[in-house]
């Protein structure tokens, strides 16, 4: 199980890096490009096989993010309507926002910088 999720997490990594080095996309731009695949593949449908065949490999990178942000949304919507649209992402990625932003203050307060 840990063997295959390192596998196809490396593949999307992969696929990452041959997109920095053979297109002129920016790196921001293809962070935005693997959201919106992961929302596009959520609606789809075909995102939750995947992730159930993948496990961590596929729930871990920017393309799990998306599914994440889809899923809430379309939650949101089939529970509160036209609001869900604008509630739904923000609350089904607040954990890991949190967690994210929290390590990372914990980390710059103990390791310093080293720009000079």
């Amino acid at each position: 199980m840990v063997l295959k999720a390192f596998i196809i997490g490396g593949l999307i990594c992969i696929a990452v890096q041959i997109l920095m080095e053979k297109t002129k996309l920016l790196p921001g731009r293809i962070m935005v490009l693997l959201v919106c695949t992961g929302c596009v593949l959520g609606a789809l449908g075909v995102y939750k096989p995947f992730l159930e065949f993948a496990g961590a490999g596929a729930s871990v990178p920017l393309l799990g993010f998306g599914n994440v942000l889809f899923e809430g949304v379309k939650e949101a919507v089939d529970e509160e309507g036209f609001l869900g649209l604008f509630k739904g992402g923000f609350t089904a990625a607040a954990l890991g926002t949190s967690a994210a932003l929290i390590m990372g203050y914990i980390s710059s307060r103990i390791f310093e910088p080293k720009l000079k």
